[in-house]
């Protein structure tokens, strides 16, 4: 059984979106969470039927860093 990372947002629409790191291209979306996992599992399972099953990178892991937030720079015309 191979074991891969998923990475899961949310978009602007209200969407979950998921994808595969080691597996470029690897990605789908749903709207519920329930859903996203079943749609990356079929994603990932596809992909390896196409692709192979050699992954092609490696997730070393996941950082978080804060970063102080400046207002959006607006340009006016006069």
């Amino acid at each position: 059984m191979l074991k891969f990372s998923v990475v899961i947002e949310r978009d602007e629409d209200g969407y979950y979106v998921a994808y595969v790191p080691e597996l470029p291209g690897c990605h789908t979306q749903a709207r519920t969470l329930d859903e996203l996992l079943e749609r990356i599992k079929e994603a990932v399972k596809l992909y390896l039927e196409v692709e192979g099953p050699e992954v092609k990178g490696e997730l070393i892991g996941v950082q978080f860093i804060e970063v102080g937030a400046s207002e959006p720079k607006t340009s006016s015309s006069q």
